[in-house]
């Protein structure tokens, strides 16, 4: 089993990957294999609601979003990090985040249906809360299990380093990762007794205005 985590901050080394990589660690510690894909600096834009994806299962900008939704096949669970931009993730990480999801929604198979997902945020103060709800609510539309720890998923601090000094949130992060690892766990446990998963009902999408 394989689990995604995702640095969507500009620092490659910064607070959110201190955070991931203490997730990471605990998942290995788990016997579940890790990786970490850096989203990187280069501006994304936003969703332009061309619809050309529900066509073409695809994001019609054959950017990181394309790459991204193809290489999440591999794998069995995904955890999000951002910095905490105005109690928000950043911009770059919310455009990604949009395309992935609706881009990936009509395709087959589904890259992200049913398995876990978790978001992580990082912060010199405040502002995460809000800014986990908003993330959360990606996976919620997706169906995907979410995984909680026994906090809300933070760290804080201006550097790496003082991550490191967050003893509280470094042990939420470890909780974090061996509950994800038990999910992974319980699901595989369940296909090997032939339990499927939920069956699909066709959308139905209601306007608030007829």
């Amino acid at each position: 089993m394989k689990v995604l985590l995702v640095n969507g901050s500009p620092h490659v080394h910064g607070c959110t990957d201190a955070a991931l990589n203490e997730c990471a660690s605990a998942l290995n510690s788990e016997g579940i294999e890790t990786d970490i894909w850096w989203l990187g600096t280069k501006p994304v834009g936003g969703c332009i609601a061309c619809g050309q994806c529900s066509k073409n299962q695809k994001c019609v900008f054959d950017d990181k979003v394309n790459e991204f939704t193809e290489l999440a096949q591999n794998y069995d669970g995904f955890i999000f990090g951002s910095p905490v931009y105005y109690s928000g993730m950043n911009g770059n990480l919310m455009s990604f985040m949009d395309r992935v999801f609706y881009s990936s929604s009509s395709k087959s198979p589904h890259p992200f249906r049913f398995k876990p997902a978790a978001a992580v945020v990082s912060a010199r103060r405040a502002g995460t809360t809000s800014a986990l709800d908003q993330i959360n609510k990606y996976f919620m539309h997706q169906q995907m299990p979410v995984v909680s720890s026994r906090y809300w998923n933070m760290v804080h601090g201006s550097t790496a380093e003082d991550v490191k000094k967050d003893e509280e949130g470094l042990q939420i992060m470890r909780t974090l990762g061996r509950n994800m690892a038990w999910m992974l766990k319980v699901i595989e446990a369940g296909k090997k007794e032939g339990i499927e998963y939920p069956g699909q009902e066709k959308r139905i999408g209601t306007n608030f205005i007829r």
